[in-house]
Parts: C-alpha cells; sequence; structure tokens
C-alpha cells in the first residue's frame, strides 16, 4: 500500500496519454501546415490562374519565368486564396462549445476530420478544373475544421492530461503549428512538391494527417471529465482515467472532478450577447480580443503567408531557403516558449516580444529602403525577419491562446473563447487579404504600418493586461476591480461579480 503513490507518479505519463495527445494535435499540425503551404509555390499557382483566365497562353514564350503576380485580377484570387482559410476560422469558430459539448471531444474531433478531408480533395483536384475556384472552395472548408479544432483540441488535451503536466501538454498546441508550417516550407521546395507537376499535391497533403488522425481517434477515450462532468457517467469516466493513466487509483482525480462538477452548477452560463454588452465582463473582455487582435495586426501572418515574396523583394536570391529557415527558427523558439512560459510572467514576455517585434519592423524597412545602394542592407531585412519571428514565439505566439482562460471562470469562459477566436481569424483574414494590395501601395514603408500598430497594442497591453501567472482567478478579479476604482469609473463593488461565480439574472 505504501508504494501506491510512486506506481501513480510513475504512471502519470504513459504511453496511451501520450497516443491520445499526439493524435489530438494533428488537428493543430493541419492547422499549421496550412497557413505555411500556400507561401512557397505562389508564383506558379498565380501562373496557373493566368493560364487558366486566358491572361497567360499555355505556350507563351518563356512562360515560366513571367511574373503574373501584379496582375489585378490575379492579385485579387490570389488575396482570397490566402485569406479563405481566416474566413473558415472566423464562420466555425462560434461552433467550438456547442459541438464540443453536444458531441463530446473525440466524435467532434472525428466527424471535422471529414471536413478536413473534404477541403483537400478539393486542393488535390484543383489542376483539373478552375483551380481558381476550387483552391478557394478547398480553403475555405479546411478553414471551417481549423476553426473548430483550434478550440476542442486544446480542450480534450487539458481534460486529459494529469495536473502536474497539464502545463506542459497545453502549449504542444503551439509546437505542432510551427512544425506543420515548417514541413509544408520544406515540401514546398521545387525539387520535392513545389513545383509545375506536383503543387496540388502539396496543398492537399494535410489530408494524410486527417486521415491518421480520423483512424487514431477510434483508440482513443472520451475525456473522463467531459464523461463525468457533462454526462454524469462515473463508470466510463474511471474506464477512460485508467486507459489513460495505467493502473492506479483513481479517486482522487474522480474527487477533483466532482469539484468542478459542483462548481459549475453553481455559475450559469453567460452568451456571447451577454458578454459584449455587460459592463460587468468589459475590461477582461476588452484584454481578451485585443491580446488576439495584437498577435495577428503584429504582421507575423504577412511574414507566414508572403515571406517568399517578401524576401524576392529584399533581394535575397533563393528566398525559398530563407522562408524554410523562418520555419526552423520558428519552431527553435517554441520550444524555448514552452520552457519560459511558467517561469517568466506573461505579460513581461508579451511586452518583450511586442518591443522585439517593433525594433524588427524598423530594420525591415531600413533595409528594404536602402538595398538598392548597399546590396548588403538585402541581408539586414532577412535578419529582421528572423529576429521578429523569434521574439513573437518568446511571447505574442502562444500566450493569447491561453490567457483568455485564464480571465473567465466557467460561466463566461465558453463565449470569451468563442469570441477572441473570432477576432484572431477575423484579423488573420484582414492581413491575408489586404497586405498585398498594401505592399503594392505602400512599398517599402509597409511594416511601419505594423510599427504603428505594434506600437499602441504595446500601450494597451502595458496598461490594462494584468499578470496573471500563478494567480487565482479571484486574484485576477480583484486586479480588475482594483483598476477600476482607480480609474474613478463605476462601482467597485460590483464589479466584476460575474467573475466571482455570482452571476445576476
Amino acid at each position: 500500500m505504501g508504494k501506491k503513490p510512486k506506481i501513480e507518479e510513475e504512471k502519470h505519463l504513459t504511453c496511451s496519454l501520450v497516443l491520445a495527445v499526439f493524435t489530438a494535435v494533428l488537428g493543430f499540425f493541419q492547422y499549421g501546415y496550412c497557413i505555411g503551404v500556400i507561401n512557397a509555390p505562389q508564383k506558379i499557382i498565380e501562373r496557373h490562374y493566368a493560364k487558366v483566365l486566358g491572361i497567360l497562353q499555355d505556350n507563351a514564350t518563356g512562360a515560366s519565368n513571367v511574373d503574373v503576380g501584379k496582375d489585378p485580377k490575379i492579385t485579387m484570387l490570389w488575396s482570397m486564396s490566402v485569406a479563405m482559410f481566416a474566413v473558415g476560422g472566423m464562420i466555425s469558430s462560434f461552433a467550438v462549445g456547442r459541438i464540443g459539448d453536444k458531441m463530446g471531444r473525440v466524435r467532434a474531433m472525428q466527424l471535422l476530420n471529414i471536413l478536413a478531408i473534404a477541403g483537400n480533395v478539393f486542393l488535390g483536384v484543383a489542376k483539373l478544373g478552375p483551380s481558381h475556384i476550387f483552391i478557394i472552395i478547398g480553403r475555405l472548408i479546411t478553414g471551417l475544421y481549423c476553426g473548430i479544432t483550434s478550440g476542442i483540441v486544446p480542450l480534450y488535451v487539458g481534460e486529459i492530461s494529469p495536473t502536474p503536466l497539464r502545463g506542459a501538454m497545453g502549449t504542444l498546441h503551439q509546437l505542432a503549428i510551427v512544425i506543420g508550417i515548417l514541413i509544408s516550407q520544406i515540401l514546398g521546395l521545387n525539387f520535392l512538391l513545389g513545383n509545375d507537376t506536383w503543387w496540388p499535391f502539396l496543398l492537399c497533403l494535410s489530408g494524410c494527417a486527417a486521415g491518421l488522425q480520423l483512424f487514431l481517434l477510434f483508440l482513443c477515450p472520451e475525456s473522463p471529465r467531459y464523461l463525468y462532468i457533462k454526462l454524469g457517467q462515473l463508470e466510463e469516466a474511471k474506464k477512460s482515467l485508467l486507459w489513460l493513466r495505467g493502473n492506479y487509483d483513481p479517486t482522487k482525480d474522480l474527487e477533483e472532478m466532482e469539484r468542478e462538477k459542483e462548481e459549475a452548477s453553481k455559475e450559469k452560463p453567460v452568451s456571447i450577447w451577454q458578454l459584449v454588452t455587460s459592463t460587468t465582463y468589459r475590461q477582461p473582455f476588452m484584454v481578451a480580443i485585443m491580446v488576439h487582435l495584437a498577435q495577428q495586426f503584429s504582421g507575423i501572418n504577412a511574414i507566414f503567408y508572403y515571406s517568399t515574396d517578401i524576401f524576392t523583394e529584399a533581394g535575397i536570391s533563393e528566398p525559398v531557403y530563407a522562408t524554410i529557415g523562418v520555419g526552423a527558427i520558428n519552431t527553435l523558439f517554441t520550444v524555448v516558449a514552452v520552457l519560459l512560459v511558467e517561469k517568466a510572467g506573461r505579460r513581461i514576455l508579451f511586452l518583450s516580444g511586442m518591443f522585439g517585434m517593433f525594433v524588427c519592423t524598423i530594420l525591415m524597412t531600413v533595409g528594404l529602403l536602402l538595398q538598392a545602394k548597399y546590396a548588403w542592407m538585402s541581408y539586414i531585412s532577412m535578419l529582421a525577419i528572423f529576429v521578429f519571428v523569434s521574439v513573437f514565439e518568446l511571447g505574442p505566439g502562444p500566450i493569447p491562446w491561453f490567457i483568455v482562460a485564464e480571465l473567465f471562470s466557467q460561466g463566461p469562459r465558453p463565449s470569451a473563447v468563442a469570441m477572441a477566436g473570432f477576432a484572431n481569424w477575423f484579423s488573420n483574414f484582414m492581413v491575408g487579404m489586404c497586405f498585398q494590395y498594401t505592399a503594392r501601395f505602400t512599398g517599402p514603408y509597409v511594416f511601419l504600418i505594423f510599427s504603428a500598430m505594434i506600437a499602441g497594442f504595446s500601450c494597451f497591453i502595458y496598461f490594462k493586461v494584468p499578470e496573471t501567472k500563478g494567480k487565482s482567478f479571484e486574484e485576477i478579479a480583484e486586479e480588475f476591480r482594483r483598476r477600476k476604482k482607480s480609474s474613478g469609473k463605476g462601482d467597485a463593488a460590483t464589479e466584476l461579480e460575474h467573475l466571482e461565480g455570482n452571476p445576476q439574472a
């Protein structure tokens, strides 16, 4: 009997748990792959669009060297091809809570993979029909998949992970994203799949990950917390825990779930309309939205979507390899962020990352302006992009995804996560759709727009975002109350009373 606690500790990380977490984060791998895959074959696909539309003839002499990207129609279609992925995410982000609660975490992920496979079929046959229409439809459908899975996967992983491992497991989705981006960039090399023959296969390859996830999900149990807290199925929850943790006594975990169930029963759900209109939630709601807008309007997805084009404009002779370098640096610093995020504060990491990105956008602008006069300035631009991506992953990248859950209690949390996800996808869409047009209009000064946005968001974060590391929800609520009282607005005694589990009808 005395050895039982030791056995329990040893069984926390089991092969079954690793399989379940790996299977779940395959959804975020697809998310990252879809973000990065559209980058490398841009010129090739633009030429294919031009041929389909009759702008460029199939037998045109030197057609492979013709840059049709400046044609207004091609620019519009390519921007839509990039941004439609985010439109799908925007539409489906509101359905995360309803689908996850109604179907269960595992079944929801299984059914969602049908969407992923369907979207990838459109991408895979794009060359056989009106390619621009098939690609736009395929990107929209895969975006619908990613919008929902980006909410359900962290939910499932958090619910199946033991308490000592929950933080580490919860950061793996960000690592899966950057690995997906990196692999898509490597496969996009011309001698692999980023060529005129194989680019449809490159675009649809994430469908293989969807098929693998669909198969592996049949081996994974439903979340024990969902089974017990939502459905009241005690025996099924025990079976799930034993599958995940091995031979151990589940009493402690079941007691913790019982406390969560009692706590959840005391607090009424808060609708999106109540969240948006109530002054009670105004401060944390604004913080949740603004950190996600800051993440996207920093310009990070302009780098991911268009880095090959940016490196070409910067005079880099082999831009695709520089793009792969961005992906590798991105992956490395995501691992560093996993180690830092629980040691340093969220707020200081976020602000440090924003400051670093602000400096890098200035350096990018200077490099682009002076490269005609000094050839070596192109390397300054490339270095600035590398550093930009590095500091992004130290704070502004991972923190918005989990800080929202730290700001809200059980009642308003689902609505807050949905609205924050919508804000993220909407700003993602705006960057993907508008960056090419803005870059054409502003030229080398385009990154100054991001500089101004980063500066504005940094001021908001400095004055409005509290530190949440190591704080209970009650302590965070008290911090918002203190800030409101010091600003002299409203009655501090009633501020955030809903957040403390006392929602009024």
